[in-house]
């Protein structure tokens, strides 16, 4: 497991890359999805 955290924009390029290159969507369950559910994990822990 990497250390460094899964920032909002990262995630957000990620699921953006993998809903173009598909039909749109991110399928549940794919490495963009993990990406996003991390950063706002990350994101809500700063608060």
């Amino acid at each position: 497991m990497s250390k460094s955290k899964m920032s909002t924009a990262a995630a957000a390029r990620i699921s953006s890359a993998t809903a173009k290159s598909g039909n749109g969507s991110v399928p549940k369950g794919s490495f963009a999805a993990r990406a996003t559910s991390a950063s706002a994990k990350d994101s809500n822990s700063k608060k």
